[in-house]
């Protein structure tokens, strides 16, 4: 049975991904970090301050000062982060390896739209929990209407 606090964060996730400028060529994503306490220690969208930027960099660049607020906490993602990318370095997937992150909670995974999406496959093999919840995808895969079916 899916937690009701999951939910509530992953709507909140999917309410910020509706604030993305619209790309042709990028998913509109929305992604909320959690404490164990759960209280929000950042948040992002994607494109947010820049054109290339990724919902869930957006969030954890906001934690550069105080990198321990990350350490144990909960990602919601309204979806699967990214595992390839061509415009940075590291992809989302190595940045949440990379942060301390524990659970990562999706609506969808990514659709081979623009990449061949094996994020969850990736974290979980780092042993980091992933949770999807399917009943999220429909509200979370309309926010990116404007691009192909996937």
């Amino acid at each position: 049975m899916t937690d009701p606090h999951d939910v509530r964060w992953m709507k909140a996730a999917i309410d910020l991904s509706r604030r993305c400028p619209p790309s042709a060529t990028a998913f509109s994503v929305g992604a909320i970090i959690v404490s164990a306490t759960d209280e929000e220690v950042a948040s992002g969208y994607s494109r947010e301050f820049d054109p290339l930027e990724h919902a869930e960099e957006a969030a954890l660049t906001k934690l550069v000062d105080r990198p321990d607020n990350a350490v144990g906490s909960t990602l919601y993602s309204t979806l699967e982060p990214c595992s390839a990318r061509a415009s940075r370095l590291l992809s989302c997937t190595a940045l949440v390896l990379r942060s301390g992150i524990t659970r990562v909670v999706i609506a969808w995974r990514e659709p081979p739209l623009f990449v061949e999406g094996r994020g969850y496959e990736l974290l979980t093999a780092a042993g980091i929990a992933v949770d999807e919840l399917p009943e999220c995808a429909d509200e979370a895969r309309q926010v990116n209407d404007h691009l192909a079916p996937g």
